[in-house]
């Protein structure tokens, strides 16, 4: 799957579009109140996609067993440092109610861990490069 995430922002704007395999949509964030920069930080952001991976990967996984999943609830934790300082103490907690034991529940939640894509690309880590920049003086 090929994914990209775009944003723009300039005073008083920002928008954000989010494509999957050339799906395109976009996502409301608000610009920050002073005008520059988003209402929103990417430590947020990076926590919101761990909860979500783990989240829409319940569903899928639970659907291979053929468990109905009634709710999911993922709540991601942790801390920045000074600035520049990686995240740490990340961790995450979920619940589910669904239509199965509370031991397939519990084995279905425990492998999805197991396969959550967005936890394993931080878990394992994958180098992140600065591809290409752009400047034009106005």
């Amino acid at each position: 799957m090929n994914i990209s995430a775009t944003v723009e922002n300039r005073r008083g704007s920002h928008a954000v579009s989010l494509a999957a395999n050339g799906r395109e949509h976009g996502l409301a964030i608000a610009p920050k109140s002073e005008g520059l920069g988003s209402s929103v930080n990417g430590g947020e952001l990076l926590f919101l996609a761990l909860a979500t991976c783990y989240c829409n990967d319940l569903y899928r996984e639970a659907k291979k067993r053929n468990i109905e999943l009634d709710s999911v609830r993922v709540e991601v934790t942790g801390e920045f440092g000074a600035e520049g300082e990686g995240a740490k103490n990340v961790s995450y907690r979920a619940s589910v109610d669904g239509r199965a034991s509370q031991e397939e529940l519990l084995n279905l939640m425990r492998h999805t861990d197991t396969v959550a894509e967005i936890q394993n690309t931080l878990r394992f880590s994958v180098p992140v490069k600065l591809a290409h920049v752009e400047a034009r003086t106005i």
